[in-house]
This record gives structure tokens, C-alpha cells and sequence, in this order.
């Protein structure tokens, strides 16, 4: 299945950094762009990104934002203006972000075509998955760049080993220096940060529950591998992954694993044509579960998928879950 896939509260940094977004510029194009380029200060940049090294002369003008949290990043960065489009959201935007998004040009309800894409004129791509850039559609990285687009894929999708806060750190670090507006990042990164720290505080000593995370599926089940940063976020939340053995980000295993590893919690991601109610009873109606204990004591908890990968709403993701998880936590 393809990882291209509201929340309980908007991040204040927004309001901190969406009043700076007029010392951005805007898209223009032209000697207009060469001009912002021979003023940019910290340019020329270059960055490896998952394997691809590229050199920016100066700050994006007008990209395309692939997936919700490629999207939702820029927004959170006050890089509205800066947006040529967006494609493939997965639910709403966050709320704070909502008057800003509704300004930008949706490209695709999924991925844009080859054409579509090429004709947004962008000089920068940024895909949240690496399913942005299929190069059966036309749209892998080395394709762009010899059209002269820059390109970024989330680093949770290159990462060997585990994906957490370091690598969010660097996700919102990179994307901030990219754009010219690194003290935005840094702003950000400190947010998020306080408002985790608040929770693996006041969780540190609570028993932790040993949590399956069901993603989809019928005859196996999608879950939550030890890759990503899905993993981290149950973990910071004061729960156990019982796949994180599993090192992809997301992987099938069979509800016969599920049933010998006896997870006293499902995590649901919600997202997509199927309801978290439809998912709830999928698990209730299989007689295989029945004395699984998770599903024997209904024990469901519900995040968006949105909110479980490498972006800006994993402090979301932390304070939600920590709060279903342990809801006499102080």
C-alpha cells in the first residue's frame, strides 16, 4: 500500500512566524528572482538529502509541496508565499494553517501528473514520501533536476535505523536553511520540543502498555514498524511498539504474530476510506482476537495518520497519544 496519506490543537510558532512571511519574497520570476538570488544571504547552500546533493543558489520561489506534512511544514515555517502548489492531503489542515493553505493552488487531490507538475513552473519539489517521486510517473528526482528542479524527499524515508527527534531536528533544520529562514526553524524545533519533553515528563514513570498499531489490512495487517517515527511516537508517549522489531517503517505481519505478541492497546490510524469504526470492528468481529487483550477489553486509542509521521504535528501525535494512554497522567 502507498505511504501517501484533526488535530488537538494548532502550533503557536505559527503565530510567531506568519507575520514574517513578507521578508520571503514572493514568486516571481525573471531578473526579479536573480535579484533576491545576488541578495540572498547564506548562498549559495548545499545540502545531501537521501543520497542527492544540490546546491541552491538562493531560496526556493515557487514550490510544490508533495504530501500534507511536506506542506504543512512550509505553512508552519510562514512559507506561504512561497508555495507555487500543493498535492495529496490525507485530512484537513491544521486549523491555524487553514486561511494560508486555502490561498494555494491544489495541483491534484493525489499526485499531479508529470505535465501537471512541470506546469505549476516550480524550482523545488518537496515530497513527504518517497512515492512523490515515482519515476514510472515521471517524477523521480534525477528527471527533475535535469529539468533544473531542486528536490527534497522527508528524511524519514532515508534513514538507516531509527527515525526520532534527531531526525526531525533535521528535517525542519534543512527545509528552514533551505528556504533562507533558519531562526524560523529553530523556533519551531524548540517548540516541539518543550511540548514533548512536558509529556515523556509526566509519563516517565507510569507503566507502559505494549501497543499494536493497525494501519489496515484484511488477510494481514499493516502496522508500525521500528523504522519510523511512529515507532518514537509511542514510545514517547509512555507506550511499547510490539513490532518494533520490524525495521521498515511500515510492514504486514500476520494476526497470528499479533495474536502471540499480546498487545494490551491498538493505536488506529485514521485515514482514508475506511472509518475508525469499520477498523474497531474488524478487530471485534475476528474470533481469532477475542482473547487478545487489547480487543478483549476494547482498549482502542485513534491518532491521525497525518499526525504519525516526520512533520510538524508529531508534537501533536506525542501529547494526544500520552493522554489515551495515561489519562491520569498530571
Amino acid at each position: 500500500m502507498s505511504r501517501s496519506r484533526t488535530v488537538l490543537r494548532a502550533m503557536f510558532p505559527l503565530v510567531l512566524l506568519m507575520p514574517l512571511a513578507a521578508c520571503g519574497g514572493s514568486a516571481e520570476g525573471g531578473d526579479d528572482r536573480a535579484q533576491g538570488a545576488a541578495a540572498a544571504p547564506g548562498f549559495p547552500y548545499t545540502v545531501t538529502n537521501c543520497g542527492v546533493t544540490s546546491t541552491f543558489q538562493s531560496p526556493p520561489r515557487r514550490a510544490v509541496a508533495m504530501n500534507q506534512h511536506a506542506t504543512e511544514l512550509l505553512l508552519a515555517l510562514g512559507l506561504q508565499d512561497r508555495i507555487a502548489g500543493s498535492a495529496y492531503l490525507d485530512d484537513a489542515v491544521l486549523p491555524a494553517y487553514r486561511p494560508a493553505y486555502d490561498k494555494i493552488k491544489v495541483l491534484a487531490k493525489e499526485y499531479p501528473s508529470k505535465e501537471t507538475l512541470l506546469g505549476a513552473d516550480p524550482d523545488f519539489v518537496y515530497g513527504g514520501y518517497a512515492s512523490a517521486f515515482d519515476k514510472a510517473q515521471g517524477r523521480d528526482r534525477a528527471g527533475l533536476a535535469q529539468a533544473g528542479i531542486n528536490s527534497r524527499l522527508n528524511v524519514e524515508y532515508c534513514t538507516p535505523g531509527t527515525v526520532g527527534f534527531d531526525q526531525l531536528k533535521t528535517e525542519i533544520t534543512e527545509v528552514a536553511r533551505t528556504f533562507g529562514v533558519p531562526e524560523r526553524g529553530a523556533v519551531l524545533i524548540a517548540d516541539e520540543e518543550r511540548r514533548i519533553g512536558a509529556v515523556t515528563a509526566r509519563v516517565k514513570d507510569k507503566p507502559r502498555p505494549s501497543v499494536f498499531v493497525y494501519d489496515s489490512g484484511e488477510a494481514t495487517a499493516s502496522t508500525s514498524g521500528g523504522g519510523g517515527i511512529g515507532n518514537e511516537i509511542v514510545t514517547l508517549s509512555g507506550g511499547t511498539n510490539v513490532f518494533a522489531d520490524l525495521k521498515d517503517t511500515f510492514g504486514d505481519v500476520s494476526w497470528e504474530k499479533v495474536i502471540e505478541r499480546k498487545p494490551e492497546v491498538v493505536l488506529i490510524y485514521d485515514y482514508g476510506g475506511t472509518t475508525v469504526e469499520a477498523k474497531k470492528q474488524r478487530l471485534l468481529n475476528d474470533p481469532a482476537l477475542a482473547e487478545v487483550p487489547a480487543v478483549k477489553n476494547r482498549r482502542f486509542v485513534v491518532l491521525p495518520l497525518s499526525s504519525a509521521v516526520l512533520g510538524v504535528r508529531v508534537a501533536d501525535a506525542v501529547e494526544s497519544l500520552g493522554h489515551q494512554l495515561h489519562p491520569d497522567a498530571a
